[in-house]
């Protein structure tokens, strides 16, 4: 699909209950919201038997997007506060026969240029760029908790039968636990956010080779479905992929830096946020005084105003700078690379057969 005003990015979504689950009910469920500037979409993955599932999944996604349309402050504090107004709606609602009911979330905020990630519980965001996959998103549970401790393999994580207990999802305490972080988004960059019942069975090297293929999100997001019921379906399956077709330039606000600690509560993400917006507090303020000067120094005007108008064209300049050169390097090493295809050595001409006869003698 092409997002309607904004012509930067198309999406493909698609969600399925898997293979193995034909019949039941699909506890997952996905958003894809128009912004001016861009999007937001997530994925959610609904815990605590079908029924519940699939209605905290629901109630997550709807408070996200509602009080994501409803705030007016900075999209990075914005976003944190509509993950923590989803994390109370589920609360909320998890009493009587709900007792118990949580959900994961992924939710990527397209601004302009720029790509911020919120992340709860153990669905995953992935960006393809050049060839080269990184996997954004480290996953909330006990098994990645032993992998990061070096007491599992990649590989015995895959299939550890504890794999899908999550360490962290709405609906678990009043403040929410998440991963806030933004990067500056490239032409040609492809974003994926999927389920659990996708990791479970696609490697990311197979992601890889999904995902570069010439197609349009919509066909993506189907072979990815498919392979992943290919290789048994045991869970439900979403998967949600945003191809960015133009550079764009970054907006003015300071994006999250990566947080390498894991999540942490969303008070303390939105305290870092306020103090982010102390620079433009104290631009005011030097405004605010160079404009003062003009007015009670009339005889030195012009040189207060050339030197408080330069002093703020500097130090813009070099947030702007230090802004861009964030943003340009949040990425780290990639989980898989594209092989380049192999040439076939040409084969070396054979002599040419001899065209003397044999003589009897």
């Amino acid at each position: 699909m092409q997002a309607a005003g904004a012509p930067n990015w198309s999406y493909g979504l698609l969600t399925d209950v898997g293979r193995q689950r034909r019949g039941g009910v699909n506890q997952d469920a996905a958003l894809a919201l128009d912004l001016p500037q861009g999007g937001l979409f997530a994925v959610a993955d609904g815990m605590g038997g079908h029924a519940a599932g699939e209605l905290a999944a629901t109630l997550a996604l709807e408070a996200l997007s509602s009080h994501y349309l409803a705030s007016r402050i900075s999209p990075p504090a914005r976003l944190a506060e509509a993950v923590q107004a989803a994390n109370v709606s589920v609360l909320r609602h998890a009493v009587g026969e709900y007792m118990g009911m949580g959900t994961t979330l992924i939710a990527a905020l397209i601004d302009r240029g720029a790509l911020m990630i919120a992340h709860v519980g153990d669905s995953r965001a992935y960006l393809l760029r050049g060839g080269e996959l990184h996997r954004l998103t480290e996953d909330h549970s006990w098994v990645s908790e032993q992998v990061r401790l070096g007491h599992l393999t990649e590989e015995e994580a895959r299939d550890h039968h504890w794999r899908s207990v999550v360490s962290n999802a709405l609906g678990g305490e009043e403040r929410v636990r998440l991963e806030l972080f933004g990067l500056r988004l490239r032409a040609g960059d492809r974003v994926l956010l999927y389920s659990d019942g996708l990791n479970s069975v696609v490697s990311d090297t197979e992601l890889l080779e999904l995902l570069a293929r010439p197609l349009a999100p919509d066909s993506v997001v189907r072979c990815l479905i498919d392979a992943a019921n290919d290789a048994g379906g045991p869970d439900n399956i979403t998967a949600l992929v945003i191809d960015v077709q133009q550079d764009q330039h970054l907006p003015n606000y300071n994006l999250p830096a990566p947080q390498n600690s894991g999540p942490d509560y969303v008070d303390a993400l939105l305290s870092a946020q306020r103090g982010n917006s102390l620079n433009t507090y104290l631009l005011l303020m030097l405004a605010y005084f160079t404009l003062l000067g003009v007015i009670l120094l009339p005889g030195q005007r012009m040189l207060i105003a050339v030197f408080g108008t330069a002093l703020l064209a500097g130090i813009l300049l070099v947030q702007r700078l230090a802004l861009i050169r964030r943003a340009s390097g949040q990425l780290g090493r990639p989980s898989a690379v594209l092989e380049p295809p192999r040439s076939v050595p040409s084969r070396p001409p054979s002599a040419p057969k001899s065209q003397h006869s044999t003589q009897d003698t």
